[in-house]
């Protein structure tokens, strides 16, 4: 199944484009994802993914609704979905 990839800021930086289609299998998970993407990406190795959870401050999106929201990262995909990731962010 196809899922479209959104990065922003440093992890946009790290992977080289603001979007992605990425092909996975039937049943595959955010989790499943993630851990992908890092291992792919050198620049993401460490800084999604944390002792298996999301790391503090990440936001990870499908469809719009924040996934921890849902079912963390045993939350499943679907064809067609749109997975955002969006690094932690600092300001004042």
């Amino acid at each position: 199944m196809e899922l479209e990839l959104r990065f922003f800021a440093t992890f946009r930086e790290a992977v080289g484009q603001k979007t992605l289609t990425r092909d996975v299998d039937a049943g595959a998970t955010i989790g499943d994802v993630l851990h992908s993407l890092e291992a792919e990406y050198g620049g993401l190795s460490g800084q999604i993914l944390e002792n298996g959870d999301l790391r503090p401050h990440v936001n990870v999106l499908k469809n719009g609704r924040e996934v921890l929201h849902l079912d963390g990262l045993e939350t499943t995909l679907e064809n067609g979905d749109t997975v955002s990731v969006f690094p932690p962010v600092a300001g004042g």
